[in-house]
């Protein structure tokens, strides 16, 4: 299975991350065990399945 590092404008908020969803100006992550992260005021900039990396940027 493919579990994501997520990284926030450079620095790691998360990983073994295996959903992602956009709501607005939030996206909500959540781990192979179901613990979800919020972030708020966040974008989707990259989903790279190779690095297995998921790079997020601030809006705001």
């Amino acid at each position: 299975m493919c579990e994501f590092k997520v990284f926030l404008d450079g620095e790691k908020v998360a990983e073994d991350i295996i959903y992602a969803r956009v709501e607005g100006k939030r996206v909500t992550v959540r781990d192979i065990l179901g613990k979800p992260v919020v972030l708020e005021g966040a974008k989707i900039e990259e989903i790279d399945v190779m690095s297995t990396r998921l790079v997020l940027t601030r809006t705001d």
